[in-house]
């Protein structure tokens, strides 16, 4: 990072109100990118006094993992005063740094930055729903997804919103057909490929839990 990234960021902080907690999930196997990823987390909290590391080299089946719901790595978790089920999959690099620091300010806050019209409907989501948004740290478009999902999350506990860089992450990329970024698929029921407007977000999120 360097010096003007720090002290932008360190301005920028300044705007938090409330502890973060980043659980950041690493394993000693095959992981491409780990060490790059926690040196990401350990510089920006040395950025902060109420942004903290919590660090879990471990596997799938531990605990930890199993309680987050972490079955791939690198793997962080944005943690608030509670649980929003914002997490993000791979290295935020590039465009995709921003959406690490949108969620930071976002936990912080409580604030989700969304349209109140908007706000409410995600609000009225009342199922389980999991998004997850594929993308790649040189899309610029990705991030404009990616927060809109975390911030979905933010304000509705009944939303886990995964962030997946699909070039760290093949197989599950194959398996959900991924061939341009930013894809987006809801509940496995609904997905899309591009960047749309939060209202239309919202809409199809109500659409793939049924309402």
């Amino acid at each position: 990072m360097d010096e003007e990234t720090r002290r932008r960021l360190m301005e920028l902080f300044k705007e938090l109100k409330g502890p973060v907690r980043l659980y950041l999930f690493t394993t000693q196997g095959h992981c491409l990118y780990c060490n790059e990823t926690e040196t990401i987390v350990d510089e920006v909290s040395s950025l902060s006094e109420l942004i903290e590391v919590v660090k879990c080299e471990c596997e799938a089946d531990s605990e930890e993992a199993r309680r987050f719901g972490i079955e791939r790595h690198p793997a962080i978790v944005v943690h608030g005063e509670k649980p929003y089920g914002i997490r993000y999959f791979g290295m935020p690099s590039g465009y995709e740094f921003g959406t690490l620091i949108e969620a930071i300010l976002a936990v912080s806050t409580g604030e989700s930055g969304l349209p109140q019209a908007v706000e409410e409907r995600v609000r009225g989501v009342d199922k389980p729903a999991h998004i997850q948004v594929f993308v790649t740290p040189t899309c610029p478009y990705c991030p404009l997804m990616a927060t809109a999902a975390h911030r979905f999350a933010l304000v509705n506990q009944n939303i886990t919103a995964d962030v997946i860089e699909a070039v760290e992450f093949p197989e599950l990329a194959d398996r959900y057909r991924v061939m341009a970024v930013p894809k987006t698929i809801i509940n496995d029921r609904v997905e899309f490929e591009g960047a749309i407007p939060e209202r239309e977000f919202a809409e199809l999120l109500i659409k793939a839990v049924g309402g």
